[in-house]
């Protein structure tokens, strides 16, 4: 098989593989159609072979006779791509297309339900011709504008689609375009998302709206300037705590990636002072530390779980509620050298932020109890990085007094490290 010489006319001359759609373009070169789409999409405005202008917008026309042949030689040859090469041609994507389904959707009528389903199709075929087609014609401020409307008329109609489009090309969008008439309207657009978050339990595709909600969010947050996250709203962050509430009790089936998304919203808005104050007074911690507890979490989400607590327990606020919950200063204990090195790192720099700020004797004690002190001992002895190590020296050397006599560490190990 490795013998057989491939025909060179088989060939793309972008990728070097066996064309599975061959497709010729206006400079009578023929390459693959998913190769030469992205290298047209990629601010390649030129012909790879001839090197001569080609619009983004010019039609690729489809080389059946060739794709026959290629077919054949595959099957004759005994060559695995066949099965892929007997994929039907995919139609081209006209941009004239697009943009009329952003026309019907301007216009309110019952068969938006049918061009939402259209617009999400495209997005989920994650194609960049289509993604930068949609883009280009308006799809985005369409469903902006939409999901707006959606909200002013709490209408439900489509919004589970709408979400879920919007949020499969927001990240392309973002990256490639300004477009000022949707930034203007971020604001409103936030509000939106808040009230799909806070829609009804009982109601139909319930679950599916609140994790593409929350997906769209991460999107938005993740690229927003400081000016956008110092004015998002206290009713914004109830709803998000509220889906951790919810999937550390058991009383909803948003998917782990619902789970994941919000705590990365969290995250990435927790380094405002404001913010703190806004997660804070809503238990945020109380309800992280639960999420930690009763949730089936993978190694990815207990990292999130202590980047955030860490970030809040900057805080006298937070480290007080940190302190309220009778399992904090236990879980994070537990996990120490059980999950993974950021983990380890971030729960001795809480401890460190507690025995530095909040060391009362209740709390000092409380970690004999939950054997915070031996685990502490132990990170100083393990293959910890040199930074986390002397973060757990200097806990050990600043309560050495309270901690020395204690049954459950040997003294040795304390007057080494203290």
């Amino acid at each position: 098989m490795e013998n057989v010489e491939i025909p060179e006319y088989f060939i793309c001359p972008i990728s070097l593989q066996i064309m599975k759609d061959p497709v010729t373009i206006v400079t009578g070169i023929t390459y693959d159609r998913d190769s030469i789409e992205r290298w047209l999409t990629n601010s390649n405005a030129i012909c790879p072979v001839t090197k001569l202008h080609v619009s983004r917008d010019s039609n690729l026309t489809a080389n059946h006779t060739l794709r026959r042949l290629i077919q054949l030689w595959c099957v004759s040859n005994g060559f695995n791509v066949v099965d892929q090469v007997l994929t039907p041609t995919k139609p081209p994507l006209s941009k004239c297309y697009i943009l009329n389904l952003v026309l019907d959707l301007s216009v309110p009528r019952t068969e938006n339900i049918k061009t939402l389903e259209k617009l999400e199709m495209l997005a989920k075929e994650n194609n960049e011709r289509n993604k930068t087609y949609m883009v280009e014609v308006g799809v985005h401020e369409a469903l902006v504008n939409f999901l707006i409307q959606c909200y002013m008329k709490c209408d439900t109609n489509g919004l589970e689609k709408a979400l879920s489009t919007l949020s499969l090309i927001w990240d392309y969008f973002s990256s490639c375009h300004e477009n000022n008439k949707v930034e203007n309207r971020k604001d409103i657009l936030i509000d939106s998302i808040t009230w799909a978050l806070g829609l009804d339990r009982d109601m139909q595709n319930h679950a599916m709206i609140k994790s593409h909600a929350m997906s769209l969010l991460r999107s938005i947050i993740g690229k927003a300037n400081s000016s956008t996250l110092d004015r998002l709203k206290p009713q914004l962050f109830e709803k998000i705590i509220r889906v951790l509430r919810e999937s550390s009790s058991n009383t909803t089936i948003i998917a782990q990636k619902g789970v994941d998304n919000a705590l990365h919203i969290i995250l990435n808005t927790s380094h405002s002072g404001k913010n703190r104050n806004i997660m804070i007074q809503s238990r945020v911690i109380f309800e992280l530390i639960e999420l930690e507890l009763n949730f089936s979490s993978n190694k990815k989400t207990k990292e999130l779980i202590f980047e955030i607590l860490f970030n809040l327990c900057s805080c006298a606020d937070g480290r007080a509620q940190f302190l309220s919950h009778a399992a904090g200063i236990a879980m994070i204990t537990k996990r120490i050298l059980k999950v993974s090195p950021i983990v380890d790192e971030k729960a001795i720099m809480i401890l460190c932020l507690i025995t530095k700020y909040s060391a009362t004797s209740g709390v000092l004690q409380e970690m004999l109890k939950v054997k915070s002190v031996s685990k502490i001992c132990t990170m100083i002895q393990a293959n910890c990085a040199s930074h986390v190590k002397d973060k757990a020296r200097e806990i050990l050397r600043n309560h050495f007094d309270v901690w020395k006599n204690s049954p459950c560490v040997e003294v040795a190990t304390l007057t080494r490290y203290g």
